[in-house]
């Protein structure tokens, strides 16, 4: 069940053509804006994949968190129905399903309906995160512990896609084709190499240990049916404007967000630029604000293609999955088409909603 990850792949690639030898996806975590509602943002989620589609992006994903203000993406193979039914050629999937949160045979069944409505473009990403509270989890009937149990969840879940476990059988999934994919960090990166699976990796500026996880994966890899070689998407925000000046003002509502979940426990709504420019931030604030805008790539478009050809020699990846917030809904789609053109996609102009 080898995903279909051929291109990319080759530390040898010339800078001038780095953009162009690897692929670039969509992950959505249906943000939620200051004004909106989260049925507003799921909606917008949909409407983004025909966009992404149209401008010709690989595969588009979406995210599970949940009792979460300023996120509404709480179940996610259902909204990648949503996308998959909108759309008609993207591959469509999660980054990712919590493992640790389900079942494995109810993921396996989720995403066994899911690939026999939109055979051939379903992605099942999957991850290791529990509920980001105590009181979630205790709402999810999970602990931390179901998380040291991720190995084990995850061989029963592959199982079931083959041919069941100890009698029970994961109808529809069984026996297609679902090709999986493993969300991880530092040791993480082993674990997909033990499984023979694609590493989707966080992008993070300035750090050897994405590229010591990375190096490590590769080194160990060990084929299986669900890959016959390494295969790495690293994931990061890239934003695309006039100026870098704009663009990091741009950044900034996602920035404070991840400032103030890291002090507050609490992802909120992105708010206004011009808002968050005058807060009073506390020196640990300030700090772990700056530190999120640190990690994204943003500027012009010559900027961006220099800041990715570099992520690119660094980590010889194989796709870039890009995941980009904004409080300006029509910057974060003008960044994308830009980027889409960038990298020499085959960009064209949607065709109106049905909606």
């Amino acid at each position: 069940m080898t995903p279909e990850c051929t291109p990319g792949g080759s530390v040898e690639r010339g800078m001038g053509s780095a953009l162009r030898d690897v692929r670039f996806s969509v992950l959505d975590r249906s943000r939620v804006r200051r004004g909106q509602s989260h049925p507003e943002a799921l909606r917008e989620t949909v409407e983004f994949a025909r966009l992404a589609e149209a401008w010709g992006y690989h595969r588009f994903w979406v995210s599970e968190h949940h009792s979460v203000p300023g996120v509404a993406g709480s179940a996610p193979t259902v909204l990648a129905a949503a996308v998959a039914a909108a759309t008609s050629r993207i591959r469509v999937g999660t980054g990712g399903v919590m493992l640790p949160n389900h079942q494995p045979l109810v993921v396996a069944e989720q995403f066994g309906t899911l690939e026999s409505l939109s055979p051939g473009r379903i992605d099942m990403g999957l991850g290791r995160s529990v509920g980001f509270t105590d009181g979630v989890r205790r709402a999810l009937g999970r602990d931390r512990s179901d998380a040291e149990d991720f190995d084990a969840a995850l061989a029963e879940l592959l199982a079931y896609l083959r041919d069941g476990v100890g009698g029970v059988h994961a109808w529809p999934a069984e026996g297609l084709r679902i090709p999986a994919y493993l969300l991880a960090t530092g040791s993480g990166a082993a674990r997909a190499a033990r499984f023979g699976l694609p590493l989707v990796i966080a992008a993070v500026a300035g750090t050897d240990r994405m590229v010591r996880a990375i190096d490590t994966y590769r080194a160990e890899f060990r084929e299986t049916e669900w890959g016959a070689r390494p295969y790495v998407i690293v994931s990061g925000t890239v934003l695309i404007a006039d100026s870098v000046g704009e663009a990091r003002r741009l950044l900034l509502p996602e920035a404070w967000s991840s400032a103030y979940s890291r002090t507050r426990g609490e992802f909120p709504v992105l708010d206004d630029p011009a808002g968050i420019e005058r807060l009073a931030m506390t020196p640990r604030e300030r700090t772990l604000f700056e530190e999120a805008l640190r990690d994204q790539i943003h500027g012009t478009e010559d900027e961006v293609a220099e800041s990715l050809e570099l992520l690119l020699t660094r980590t010889a990846a194989d796709e870039i999955l890009v995941h980009t917030s904004t409080f300006d809904r029509a910057a974060r789609l003008d960044s994308h088409r830009r980027l889409a053109r960038l990298v020499g996609l085959p960009v064209r102009e949607p065709q109106p909603s049905a909606a």
